[in-house]
C-alpha cells in the first residue's frame, strides 16, 4: 500500500479493514491468476506424473528458452554468453560463472530483461543482509503460483477454502492490542492474516482461541510463528480440536524435526514442506509419502562443495524457469541441502529426484573452533528434556562466544533445567567457546516477521 492508502487503512475501523484486506487481494491474486494461470496449472496437472527421462528433457528445453530469452533481453547476460560456445546447451552450464547475492544485487539494472514498470516487483526479506529487489514478468508470477497450487492442491487445498495465513504483514493497530485481536480478514477469498509480530506468551491463547473458532481447513506460513503457538497450546493444556486442520504449509524457514512434531502433535494433521524463495527459486515439493523431490520443471539444481564440484550434501546453486524478468542463472542462493541416495526411490507417482534434506541458510549455523559448523538441526533439538524456554536465540558475534537470548515461563522455568539446557548446548558445540546466557521479556523478529533461532554475524571472518 502506498503513504495514502495506509494513512486510510490506520484510521479504518476494523470491519473496513478487513475490506480493505480483501479488496487489496483481489488486486494482487488478479496479477496471479488471470492471464496464462489456467493454461500453466492445467499443463502441470497432465505433467505430475512424467517419468524422470520426460522430466529431463523437459527441463532441457526449458533451459534453452531461458537463456535464449535472456540473451536477448539482458545486457549483463548478453556479454557473458558471447564468450561461450552455445550456451543454452544444459550440457555446458559448468561454463557459465556462478552468480551471488552481491554480484546480482551489484548488476541488477542489467540484469533486468524489463523496466520495473512493465513487471511485478519483488522485495526479498534481507534478514541476512540487504533487500533485493527482483523484477517478474507477469507470466512468471502467474507459472509460479501454477507450481505451487498445483503441489497445495494435492492435499485438497484452492483459493477460497477456509484459510489461517501466517507471514509478515503488519496489519494490527493499536485498537487491534487493546482488545486483544491479532488477525486481519480477506472476507472474499476466506483468509485470515495472523500477526507474526505479536507472538509473545501474554497474547498466544488468543491466538489458539480464534484459531478454535475460525476453524481454517488449511494453515500456511512461517512454521516458526505457528510453533510458538502450539507449544504455549501444549504447555497450558489447551487441547486443540481434531479434524479441523487438513493440512500445514510451511514458507520461509527451514523445518527441523522437532518443529514438524509439535506442529503435526498439536494440530493433529500432516504438515507438507515445500523450498522456494523470493528471487523467484525453483521449486522442491514434499509429496504425501514426507519425502522432498526437486520439481526439474521449475528449474535446475546444483550442489556444490566448496570446491564448486558436484557433491551429494553442500551449498545449492540455482537456474530459475520462472524468472524472465530478473534471470537467476547458477546462482549461489545462500542454502544448503543433502540429496537423497541414487537407490532411494518414491512410490508417489512424483518421479523428480529425491531430496534427503533441506539444510537451510549457509548462515544458520554456529561455528566452533573446535566441533566445527553446527548446524539449525543440531541446534534446535537443544530443548529435549527443558521445560519453561518459550524462545531462545543464538547470537555469535565473535569467534569463541555465543551469546543465548532466553524468553522464559518464570512459572515452570528453573535452574535445573537452564542446566539440561546448558548441557544440550555443550554437547553440540564443545567445551572451549565461551556461553553467555540472557533472560530477556522478548525475543523481537525480523522486519520481515520471520524469527531467527541463530543469528550468525561472523560468517564473512569464517575459514575452513
Amino acid at each position: 500500500m502506498g503513504n495514502m492508502q495506509d494513512k486510510i487503512y490506520e484510521q479504518s475501523p476494523h470491519f473496513i479493514q478487513n475490506w480493505i484486506v480483501s479488496i487489496y487481494n483481489l488486486l494482487a491474486y488478479k496479477k496471479r491468476y488471470s492471464g496464462k494461470y489456467k493454461y500453466f496449472l492445467k499443463a502441470y496437472l497432465q505433467k505430475r506424473n512424467l517419468s524422470l527421462d520426460e522430466l529431463k528433457e523437459l527441463q532441457i528445453e526449458k533451459y534453452k528458452e531461458l537463456i535464449l530469452h535472456t540473451k536477448n533481453h539482458s545486457e549483463y547476460y548478453r556479454n557473458i554468453f558471447s564468450k561461450i560456445e552455445s550456451p543454452e546447451d544444459l550440457a555446458n552450464i559448468k561454463q557459465l560463472p556462478i552468480i551471488d547475492k552481491e554480484t546480482l544485487r551489484n548488476n541488477l539494472s542489467d540484469i533486468y530483461t524489463v523496466e520495473k514498470s512493465e513487471g511485478i516487483l519483488s522485495k526479498t526479506g534481507g534478514t541476512t543482509g540487504k533487500s533485493l529487489e527482483v523484477v517478474y514478468t507477469h507470466d512468471d508470477i502467474q507459472e509460479r503460483f501454477a507450481l505451487l497450487d498445483d503441489f497445495r492442491n494435492e492435499f485438497g487445498y484452492k483459493l477460497g477454502k477456509k484459510t489461517a495465513w501466517f507471514s509478515g504483514k503488519n496489519l494490527l493497530s493499536k485498537r487491534d492490542l487493546k482488545k486483544n485481536r491479532f488477525w486481519k480478514t480477506d472476507h472474499i477469498h476466506k483468509v485470515r492474516y495472523y500477526s507474526t509480530f505479536h507472538i509473545h506468551g501474554k497474547y498466544l491463547k488468543h491466538y489458539i482461541n480464534d484459531l478454535i473458532s475460525y476453524k481454517p481447513q488449511y494453515m500456511v506460513g512461517f512454521p516458526s510463528t505457528m510453533y510458538e503457538i502450539a507449544k504455549y497450546g501444549m504447555a497450558h493444556n489447551i487441547d486443540f480440536p481434531a479434524n479441523i486442520i487438513t493440512a500445514i504449509f510451511p514458507t520461509a524457514e527451514t523445518i527441523t524435526d522437532d518443529i514438524r512434531d509439535v506442529l503435526e502433535g498439536y494440530f493433529k494433521t500432516n504438515l507438507y514442506n515445500q523450498y522456494a524463495s523470493s528471487e523467484g527459486a525453483p521449486f522442491i515439493f514434499e509429496c504425501k509419502n514426507k519425502k522432498l523431490h526437486m520439481d526439474l520443471k521449475s528449474g535446475v539444481f546444483e550442489v556444490l562443495n566448496e570446491n564448486n564440484e558436484p557433491s551429494k550434501k553442500g551449498r545449492l546453486v540455482v537456474t530459475s524457469f520462472t524468472t524472465h524478468g530478473t534471470p537467476l542463472i547458477r546462482y549461489d542462493i545462500g542454502d544448503q541441502i543433502e540429496l537423497g541416495d541414487s537407490n532411494d526411490t518414491c512410490d508417489c507417482g512424483n518421479n523428480n529426484p529425491l531430496v534427503k534434506e533441506v539444510l537451510g541458510r549457509i548462515s544458520d549455523y554456529i561455528y566452533s573452533e573446535e566441533i566445527g559448523k553446527i548446524n539449525l538441526g543440531n541446534i534446535s533439538n537443544c530443548l529435549k528434556g527443558v521445560k519453561g524456554i518459550i524462545k531462545f536465540q543464538i547470537q555469535q558475534n565473535v569467534i569463541d562466544s555465543l551469546l543465548v537470548l532466553i524468553e522464559k515461563d518464570d512459572q515452570i522455568y528453573s535452574s535445573e533445567y537452564e542446566k539440561v539446557f546448558l548441557k544440550n548446548l555443550r554437547d553440540r558445540v564443545g567445551a572451549s567457546i565461551a556461553i553467555e546466557l540472557k533472560h530477556v521479556a522478548e525475543i523481537p523478529v525480523e522486519k520481515s516477521g520471520k524469527y531467527r533461532l541463530i543469528k550468525n554475524n561472523i560468517k564473512e571472518e569464517i575459514s575452513i
